[in-house]
């Protein structure tokens, strides 16, 4: 496969379990996760991470074009979710049923954490792409390690800073809101180091399956096209 041709079916099972990951884990951003006494984490920080990962597998083999069309195909598949759940929070239940609470509770959301869930997302998950392509270029293919480690930092700490700031600034004390900043990031940010040995035998196991290797020698780092 290559950037001329129609995707593979390997590509393709790729972006659907990326979709997912990202679906599930806005759906259970909301359940809190008390790591430690005095560390709570939403349960979103075991799944999302992943996406991160796969954002990683994207760019590294199939270049940043494809990843750019995976990214904005997350973004539109979140955005319908999200209408979904409130449209069917919003439709009239009868008197019997009385899980109306109980299912807004789960899937419903405020405006704010919406955008700020949005916003973050592509401000990360961009951000992430664009640095492992250009330090591919750079290191000329080599240290993939290295790549997946700095292009993680920077766009989990675009994502972690915009949606809890976003969210959170303001209804709680401004030292609380950046230790939740400071515990996601961490966290996220060691899981990605500890599954680089995934990431890298995934990585190797399709560039020999598709028998594409690419470097984006001629991108223009533009959100929609170039």
């Amino acid at each position: 496969m290559n950037e001329k041709t129609k995707v593979s079916n390997l590509f393709l099972v790729i972006a659907v379990v990326y979709v997912t990951c990202l679906l599930l884990s806005n759906l259970i951003a909301g359940k809190m996760w008390a790591l430690t006494g005095s560390i709570t984490l939403p349960a979103a920080v075991i799944l999302f991470p992943i996406t991160y990962i796969f954002g990683d597998i994207f760019t590294e083999v199939y270049g940043f074009r494809n990843a750019r069309t995976i990214i904005w195909l997350g973004f539109v598949c979140s955005f319908f979710a999200v209408a979904v759940y409130l449209i069917t929070i919003a439709l009239p239940h009868p008197g019997y049923w009385e899980n109306q609470e109980a299912y807004k509770a789960v899937l419903g959301t405020t405006p704010r954490v919406a955008l700020a869930s949005f916003v973050g997302y592509l401000f990360g998950e961009f951000s992430n792409s664009m640095i492992l392509s250009k330090l591919k270029v750079k290191t000329e293919g080599r240290k993939l390690w290295l790549r997946t480690i700095l292009s993680t930092v920077v766009g989990e700490g675009f994502d972690s800073v915009i949606f809890i700031v976003i969210s959170f600034w303001g209804t709680m004390e401004n030292a609380v809101v950046l230790q939740m900043i400071l515990y996601q990031y961490l966290f996220k940010v060691c899981y990605e180091i500890l599954f680089t040995p995934v990431t890298y035998a995934i990585v190797k196991w399709l560039k020999k399956k598709e028998n594409i290797d690419t470097f984006d020698y001629d991108v223009k780092y533009h959100l929609i096209k170039g």
